[in-house]
């Protein structure tokens, strides 16, 4: 099976600090992982070297079978889709949601004086509709609610057509049908078989999608545990990498977790 991400012996330093710890993780073609840790456990981190806006200290980083510090990754960001509030920011307001999503398909932020295809603009309603966005098609983005918002970055990220799909925190800030509607649209996608390799960021096990594969869990920079999330997401692994004794259930396609209470 073709490997998207290998990350071998990574380590981020900043001011004498690891914000990870020799991290070595592999995730492979068709594979969706999600990444569960406490706030400052170094999930942001990992993401932001996996989609190449973050070079290691040491160790090394192969994304799409390109090696970080030996390729243009100009070229290879194409290949990547992102979601997260970073990108939330870079997105003029006043963007109508049709133009925030297509003008990913030329890696822009803001629409300028490119001219889109329509073949561009038919994909780009056809994702804006699976993602129960159609009627907002038009809506400025700065008037979007949280949730709007989040399945717009996800429709714009799908819209370059990438090889590694990567989600921080698509679920953080919503209530609670905002996250339960975005919960079940990932469902959809992550069980779609030609959709592409998956990585999301959660603080939650309930906002893990059914159609997730894998878990990798760090605490203070380093893995806890990584592999199938069937075998690996338990409550003595949960317990060790929020450093709280939890209890973790499984049911149906869904995940829950809840603290032990106090004697």
């Amino acid at each position: 099976m073709t490997e998207v991400l290998e990350l071998v012996d990574v380590s981020v330093v900043r001011d004498g600090r690891a914000l990870v710890d020799q991290i070595t993780w592999t995730v492979a073609e068709g594979e969706r992982w999600v990444i569960l840790g406490p706030n400052g456990a170094g999930k942001t981190t990992l993401l932001n070297i996996a989609s190449s806006y973050l070079f290691p200290t040491s160790g090394s980083a192969v994304i799409l079978g390109e090696k970080l510090g030996g390729v243009d990754v100009f070229d290879l960001r194409p290949r990547i889709g992102v979601a997260g509030v970073a990108m939330a920011e870079k997105m003029p307001r006043d963007q109508s949601v049709l133009e925030t999503v297509l003008t990913a398909a030329y890696g822009m932020t803001a629409h300028w004086q490119e001219r889109y295809e329509a073949s561009d603009e038919e994909r780009a309603r056809l994702i804006l509709d699976r993602l129960g966005m159609t009627e907002y098609a038009e809506r400025r983005f700065g008037t979007l609610s949280e949730g709007e918002r989040k399945r717009t970055l996800i429709a714009r990220a799908i819209m370059i057509d990438p090889e590694l799909l990567l989600l921080d925190e698509p679920a953080a800030g919503l209530d609670l049908g905002g996250r339960e509607d975005l919960v079940r649209r990932l469902g959809r996608l992550a069980r779609d078989p030609i959709a592409p390799s998956m990585i999301m960021v959660t603080h939650h096990v309930e906002e893990i999608a059914p159609g997730f594969t894998h878990v990798l869990m760090i605490r203070q920079g380093k893995v806890v545990a990584a592999g199938p999330i069937e075998l690996e997401l338990t409550s003595r692994n949960l317990s060790h990498c929020f450093g709280l004794p939890l209890t973790v259930e499984h049911r149906g396609d869904r995940w829950t977790a809840q603290g032990l209470p106090l004697n």
